[in-house]
């Protein structure tokens, strides 16, 4: 247990600076940021408690506010998401899969992983851009932030999913 904490720790520290230091300053015309931290809340079992998951998101999500200066967007955005993804992963798990089973390409198939991590992202990039502008006035402007941000995102969660074991 302490192992795995530990670990999650060391993965916590190292999204949040690379998303601080190196994510951060993408911008693909002027829209499109990946967010990749949001991959640490994709990335948990499946009957890991709930409750630290929900603490795990927030305080990933307070740690890349602080960075971003993003008061309370991100924070916000992942702890809905460390919500939904116990009840997400179940639709795209098997059956018989065992309780502690990790939501991974290597475990659900390339297939679903890629439904759940595209439905989570969607999910967090509305969210997040939502809140971010909170207005419709230049709701093209909003669109495209949420679709850039939302491949570019996908893209990168699935190329680390493949370079992982």
């Amino acid at each position: 247990m302490l192992l795995d904490t530990l670990r999650r720790l060391f993965v916590f520290v190292l999204l949040c600076l690379a998303q601080a230091l190196v994510f951060n300053r993408i911008q693909l015309f002027h829209c499109a940021t990946p967010l990749v931290y949001v991959y640490f809340i994709i990335a948990f079992p499946r009957r890991y408690p709930r409750w630290a998951l929900l603490l795990w998101g927030f305080f990933m999500g307070l740690g890349v506010d602080m960075f971003s200066d993003t008061p309370g967007l991100a924070a916000t955005s992942l702890t809905l998401i460390a919500l939904l993804q116990p009840m997400l992963i179940e639709l795209f798990l098997p059956r018989d899969a065992d309780d502690d089973v990790r939501s991974a390409a290597a475990t659900l198939g390339w297939g679903n992983f890629t439904a759940l991590t595209s439905l989570l992202v969607l999910i967090y990039c509305l969210v997040f851009f939502t809140i971010e502008a909170f207005s419709f006035a230049n709701w093209l402007y909003w669109l495209e932030c949420i679709g850039g941000s939302f491949l570019l995102t996908c893209i990168l969660i699935l190329t680390f999913e493949s370079v992982r074991k």
